[in-house]
């Protein structure tokens, strides 16, 4: 006999189509010299006001200079997290701060991703911009998978996730689409593999399984 789950169709990631209402003005300076260094990004707008915006692979400490630029190339206010002890260095946290940087405090009783989720229900309510980047694998070293916070956020807010593809192979830095994960981990992850097919990190080897990382390794 079959199986009933198995003989079921899974629900799968809703894919959100464009075209995307939220347009943005780059920085002409910061297209400069990222057309210098032989990088482009490929971006149409966002889909909404609030979301989540997880860039893979991360393997390098360059990436984060070259994300920076294709922010600002894109004129992108997107935010990231940042430990909250980082942001008590007057100067340097008010720079984190200009860049986007939110502080995070682990050891809230609410925690990690209790307090986002928070944070966005208040800018829903307002009707302000709030898109926060992740990296999923939470490291540039070699994991045996994805931590767990992206997931458990994006499920949490019912947010368009933007998955976006750091190429180092191509050089180009592409939000190949936005999705709405369906909480079925099987389908989600299926989805994401194959929206992240052939991407190539600055350090091949080092990018994570697209997975959910094994449990006893799990951190948000």
């Amino acid at each position: 006999m079959v199986n009933d789950l198995h003989s079921q169709k899974l629900p799968q990631p809703e894919v959100i189509s464009g075209p995307y209402p939220i347009q943005f003005k780059g920085h002409a300076w910061a297209a400069w010299l990222l057309k210098l260094i032989g990088w482009k990004v490929d971006f149409q707008g966002l889909p909404a006001l609030q979301g989540i915006a997880i860039v893979y692979p991360h393997t390098s400490n360059w990436d984060f200079l070259t994300a920076m630029l294709c922010k600002w190339t894109m004129g992108l206010p997107v935010h990231f997290w940042g430990k909250d002890s980082l942001f008590k260095y007057p100067l340097f946290g008010r720079w984190l701060k200009w860049i986007g940087g939110l502080p995070i405090d682990r050891s809230s009783s609410r925690g990690v991703v209790g307090a986002m989720t928070e944070v966005f229900a208040e800018h829903q309510r307002a009707g302000k911009f709030m898109w926060l980047g992740l990296s999923p694998e939470g490291t540039r070293k070699r994991t045996e998978g994805w931590r767990s916070g992206f997931y458990q956020l994006a499920i949490a807010t019912n947010l368009p996730l933007a998955i976006v593809r750091f190429d180092y192979g191509k050089k180009v830095l592409k939000f190949e689409g936005f999705i709405k994960l369906t909480g079925n981990v099987e389908t989600d992850y299926a989805c994401l593999q194959h929206m992240y097919e052939g991407v190539e990190g600055f350090h091949i080897d080092q990018a994570a399984p697209i997975r959910p990382l094994p449990t006893k390794e799990v951190k948000t």
